[in-house]
């Protein structure tokens, strides 16, 4: 048993306690401590993809209890997947910070670090009450670094934030105890065995408990109708936030993938499919309001925030579809939209604080200093974002496009190339606003900040990597796709590695 796998989990979560513990350190030594620990997990989760790769489903079992009775962390392609799209966006987003974002309140870096530990461990769980405890870790970090800086409209989007995720806390909770009073585990494996086997007095309970993970797990994904704190939220929030809150919305989608494709999925009896009526419709809505959002977004940030809800729908759409090419193509696009997402919060606050008061609002202000720069940086992000070629976004869409059976090409094709329409318009609205109709004068007074800039550079360039690896890594995808296809593969290799 290989004890690297529980690395992603403890390295942030000891760094946090560090800070915590010896918080009389200066802000410099705080600061490198942190960044050292995040960039480290880079690495980290490069040798987990290696060991993934192998294709073998590795387990952890803490205190040696085996699986289903004790806590269990499970590897595969898609949990090192996640936990390197964390590693890499949580890297970009420190840079940012040690710039001087996380002076502005207290114990920012011992936060970041706990909030990484939640989202690397909400990846590797192989527990359902596992990952509502990665979850709550998670969320409680997110409170305090929401409101991190103060502010009346940072405080009000923080408070609808907390309160919704407060109750759909509540709601797992009870999903869960539902869950485990049924089928007496819930060690996802065990489940997925047992929810196959249950009988038809159980599976309406089984159904309504499973009907309440997914509303659960729609709210952190803010797919419609439960979108609406997520505009405010990231776009009140400081610059390195917003981009780490970029996969926050991803644990959602990756808990309904994992969830109702091991739990719910073509080996489940009479439960089988049972989330696939409702995500589909409610995906593709999402995906066309997210765009109508983004024309109507009136500042930078507010903009990034509606495409982080339409990669949400467009992800959604893709994995409803339940084929391995959808999902391959899926995974493909959600590391595309993580980072680049991830990197346009940062340059949002690069620019506003190039213009003075007229910050990031998209309206006619003074020229920024680096016009040029600061614009060929945001029209690579954009060209990326609405799928436009040579970039990542455009392969990740034409996958996604092509995955689809014709009787759902119907419906995904029209809206999904109206909404990238829509996202073209939206960002060449913006691009010009606040790029070529610059008035007379310079606002800012300063130049872009050499780390900043790196770090945005860092995620931007993430699109042409991706392009330029895109052979080997689709098929990664692929095979990690066949994994999330197969239940009956993983559950045995859960609980046949526990039994050893």
């Amino acid at each position: 048993m290989s004890h690297v796998i529980i690395l992603p989990i403890l390295l942030p979560l000891f760094s946090g306690a560090a800070l915590l513990l010896f918080n009389s350190m200066t802000s410099q030594n705080k600061r490198y401590f942190s960044a050292l620990a995040t960039f480290l997990l880079i690495p980290l989760s490069a040798w987990l993809i290696t060991v993934a790769a192998r294709d073998e489903i590795v387990t952890y079992t803490l205190g040696n209890w085996p699986a289903p009775f004790g806590i269990l962390l499970v590897l595969d392609r898609l949990s090192a997947i996640m936990v390197l799209i964390t590693s890499v966006l949580a890297s970009g987003a420190i840079l940012y910070a040690c710039q001087g974002d996380d002076a502005r309140g207290p114990n920012f870096h011992a936060l970041f670090q706990f909030q990484v530990a939640g989202l690397n461990g909400a990846f590797l769980t192989g527990d359902l009450f596992n990952l509502y405890v990665f979850f709550e870790i998670l969320l409680i970090a997110s409170y305090a670094l929401l409101l991190h800086g103060g502010g009346k409209e940072r405080t009000s989007a923080g408070l609808h934030y907390i309160l919704l995720n407060l109750l759909g806390s509540s709601l797992f909770l009870v999903a869960v105890g539902v869950l485990y009073g049924l089928l007496g585990t819930l060690n996802m494996a065990h489940l997925s065995e047992r929810i196959a086997q249950v009988g038809p007095g159980d599976a309406p309970l089984i159904a309504a408990a499973g009907f309440l993970l997914l509303l659960v797990f729609a709210l952190k994904a803010a797919l419609l109708p439960l979108y609406f704190w997520l505009p405010r939220a990231y776009a009140g929030a400081t610059a390195p936030v917003a981009a780490l809150f970029a996969v926050m919305t991803k644990v959602g989608v990756y808990s309904i993938l994992r969830i109702y494709a091991l739990l719910f999925g073509p080996d489940a009896g009479a439960l089988s499919h049972l989330a696939q009526p409702l995500l589909w419709p409610l995906a593709l809505l999402t995906l066309a309001l997210g765009s109508i959002g983004a024309l109507a977004a009136r500042q930078l940030q507010e903009l990034v925030a509606y495409l982080v809800l339409v990669s949400v729908g467009l992800l959604l759409a893709g994995m409803s579809l339940g084929r391995v090419e959808s999902i391959s193509a899926c995974l493909f696009y959600l590391i595309h939209t993580t980072w680049i997402t991830g990197g346009l919060f940062l340059l949002s606050d690069m620019v506003a604080r190039q213009r003075g008061e007229t910050g990031a609002r998209l309206e006619k202000g003074p020229a920024l200093r680096q016009p040029m720069l600061l614009g060929s940086l945001f029209f690579i992000g954009a060209v990326s974002i609405a799928g436009l070629p040579p970039f990542s976004g455009f392969f990740g869409k034409l996958l996604i496009l092509k995955s689809a059976p014709l009787s759902e090409a119907r419906w995904l094709w029209p809206v999904l190339l109206i909404s990238s329409l829509g996202l073209v318009i939206a960002l060449s609205r913006a691009g010009s606003t606040v790029f070529w109709r610059g008035g007379e004068g310079i606002a800012g007074q300063e130049r872009a900040n050499g780390w900043r800039l790196l770090a945005v550079i860092t995620l931007m360039s993430t699109s042409v990597v991706l392009v330029v690896v895109a052979k080997p890594l689709t098929l990664y995808l692929d095979q990690a796709a066949q994994q999330i296809m197969s239940p009956a593969a993983y559950a045995s290799a859960v609980l046949q590695e526990g039994s050893r």
